[in-house]
């Protein structure tokens, strides 16, 4: 019996070792990976260092320079109370940033957890996937707007609520995925020879949905991005005066007229990441899919 769980464990392994193997040639040879990697970290990068190197508040007023046109003082001009725009659009990065990756992750493990339990016991999934279907059947941003409504307008709260607008697709993402696994030989196997439940959904079937999970997590990151954005320009996301590229757009209403400059930065900016981000998540789902070949199917 000893030999057998051994036997069972090694071709376990060898297989999701080779579902999971990634071939370098490919992934450098990906247009969309290789372009939408390079915009983030720059746009990561200089969210990092900008903020580091600088000696300006981002919140400092000079009414005396209000409305400034982009310059060499300013490179983004300034803002309706004289706060350099430039350093508020990298601040806002951090922002944005954070609460795009805060979301993603805390998305995906709860959507990790969800999906494959109830995947695997029939009563949870009946109980799991009808909380699901209630939640994604009520548009995200409204929902998040409620939650918010309920907490309280804070940048957590922000991440609280986004989390749970996500969590239910990436919920059903994860049970489709490991729906499919569980019947596969070696899980058939596994649960012959006696392995526990835990063993067989956390060593055997987590593996082969991390892919799916991958891919759909880059696309929540850019949805958080913009979520969180329109939530800032609704007045209902990160509270003012703190640097939130919804926040800048919500404060360039009044102002586009006289000083465009104000909404295209920070408009800009949340382009340039979610385009990234989308194309990144565009290039993975390609390189991970085995009926993608060249950019092309087969």
């Amino acid at each position: 019996m000893q030999l057998t769980r051994k036997h069972t464990s090694a071709v376990s392994a060898v297989i999701l070792k080779e579902q999971r193997e990634f071939r370098k040639e490919r992934l450098f040879a990906s247009p969309a990976i290789i372009i939408g990697a390079a915009g983030f970290l720059i746009i990561l990068i200089l969210a990092i260092v900008v903020p580091a190197c600088s000696s300006i508040d981002p919140n400092a007023m000079e009414v005396s320079k209000r409305l400034l046109a982009p310059s060499g003082d300013h490179l983004f001009g300034t803002d309706e109370f004289g706060r350099d725009l430039f350093i508020r659009v990298m601040y806002g990065a951090r922002v944005s940033l954070w609460v795009g990756g805060c979301v993603a992750a805390f998305s995906s493990i709860l959507g990790i957890v969800i999906g494959i339990y109830a995947s695997y016991f029939k009563v949870l999934d009946q109980i799991l996937m009808r909380i699901c279907d209630g939640l994604i059947a009520i548009p995200g941003i409204l929902l998040a707007i409620a939650l918010i409504a309920a907490l309280g307008t804070s940048s957590w709260n922000v991440v609280v609520a986004l989390t749970l607008v996500y969590t239910p697709s990436v919920a059903r993402t994860i049970r489709a995925s490991a729906m499919v696994i569980r019947k596969q030989p070696y899980v058939e196997a596994a649960k012959v020879q006696g392995f526990s439940n835990f063993r067989i959904l956390w060593k055997l079937i987590l593996p082969g949905v991390i892919s799916p999970l991958t891919v759909q997590a880059s696309f929540i990151f850019a949805q958080a991005i913009i979520s969180e954005a329109s939530l800032s320009f609704l007045g209902a996301g990160i509270p003012a005066p703190a640097a939130s590229w919804g926040n800048m757009l919500e404060a360039s209403k009044l102002v586009f007229s006289r000083a465009p400059w104000t909404m295209i930065f920070p408009g800009a900016a949340v382009i340039l990441c979610v385009l990234s981000l989308n194309l990144f998540g565009d290039g993975l789902r390609d390189f991970m899919d085995p009926k993608v070949k060249g950019g092309r199917r087969k």
